[in-house]
């Protein structure tokens, strides 16, 4: 008897299904690589061709620190005279920093994403990390610009602000974001994506952890 010479054709009823799915995750694969290129690209030649002063950069590094601003913020809050008049600002002010932190640090253990090699020299604010994305100094510092900006009214109320006092917390924020690319902690992207959380960050701080 001739056996049947015709080819047996897979059972699986998945095989299709799976096909399609490895041949979309590879070609999102050039896309991201592309995407990660461009902005390594970009960061790098901001890098290089930086005009500012590296000390200046340093101070901003600086002011922006966990170790230094948390320390700062809290003996504030505990001072018996400034803590009333600031407490709309102050509550979630420190409890958004605490949130940010424990946030960035989630993120960066999640994607892992390294530091640029050209990251040198960190001798002023010595790294917690090796990690990249997103940017801790980004986010902090525009949290800490967009909750002053939503409590600016009853801290003005307090007689201890003014819209002036706004205007220099963002552009504090907005130096200090861009310092983190031209001094080489960062990719462009890191940047974007830390301030626009730092942002939002505000905004949640004020609606929710206001007490």
């Amino acid at each position: 008897m001739a056996q049947n010479s015709r080819p047996r054709h897979s059972m699986d009823p998945n095989a299709g299904a799976k096909t399609a799915a490895t041949a979309v995750i590879a070609g999102r694969r050039p896309l991201l690589q592309c995407l990660s290129d461009i902005d390594a690209a970009l960061s790098r030649t901001l890098h290089h061709h930086n005009l500012f002063p590296r000390p200046l950069f340093l101070l901003l590094e600086l002011s922006a620190d966990f170790r230094l601003f948390f320390p700062l913020a809290l003996s504030i809050f505990l001072s018996p005279t400034l803590s009333a008049l600031l407490r709309p600002f102050l509550v979630p002010l420190l409890l958004g920093l605490l949130l940010d932190l424990a946030l960035i640090g989630l993120i960066k253990i999640v994607f892992r994403r390294p530091r640029p090699v050209y990251n040198k020299n960190m001798s002023v604010a010595v790294s917690v990390d090796h990690y990249s994305f997103p940017s801790g100094h980004s986010s902090r510092v525009c949290f800490v610009a967009a909750l002053f900006y939503l409590t600016s009214e009853s801290i003005k109320r307090a007689a201890v602000a003014d819209h002036r006092l706004v205007l220099w917390a963002w552009l504090w924020a907005a130096a200090t974001s861009v310092s983190r690319v031209l001094l080489g902690r960062h990719y462009a992207f890191d940047v974007f994506v830390g301030s626009c959380l730092g942002v939002l960050e505000g905004l949640f701080a004020f609606h929710y952890l206001s007490f």
